[in-house]
């Protein structure tokens, strides 16, 4: 099921969709990035961690399924086949998918400490109309 055209959809709606979409799967600590203004290539980073690279590598299967259903194809995907570090570009929006023993190597979160965020599964975080 389709709805509105993608491209006229704000990235806080794409990243929100993703995070959703993702929770259903139970990553550990997600996290949404606003990078906007730190960042000139994104809007926002999901950042979220599995248990084992068969969980990153469903999450990441999950998430672009869902955001198919939604309109959304990905832009491109890294890291799919070992699992440590799943990219999934949406342009606007990217997901970073770790396993757990491998996002404190890289820290994101520290890399951009300056951005503000959001707790994607916070109920207070609603859909633009």
């Amino acid at each position: 099921m389709k709805t509105k055209a993608s491209k006229n959809r704000p990235a806080l709606e794409k990243a929100l969709l993703m995070a959703r979409a993702a929770i259903q799967k139970k990553p550990l600590d997600p996290l949404l990035l606003e990078v906007k203004e730190q960042c000139s290539f994104a809007d926002y980073f999901l950042i979220l961690s599995g248990t084992s690279t068969r969980q990153t590598q469903a999450l990441a299967a999950h998430i672009e399924a869902s955001m198919e259903q939604q309109g959304f194809r990905t832009l491109g995907v890294e890291g799919r086949e070992l699992g440590h570090w799943i990219l999934l570009d949406y342009g606007d929006v990217i997901a970073h998918i770790f396993f757990e023993p491998v996002r404190p190597f890289y820290d994101l979160e520290g890399l951009w400490l300056d951005a503000p965020r959001l707790d994607p599964a916070a109920e207070s975080l609603t859909l633009p109309e």
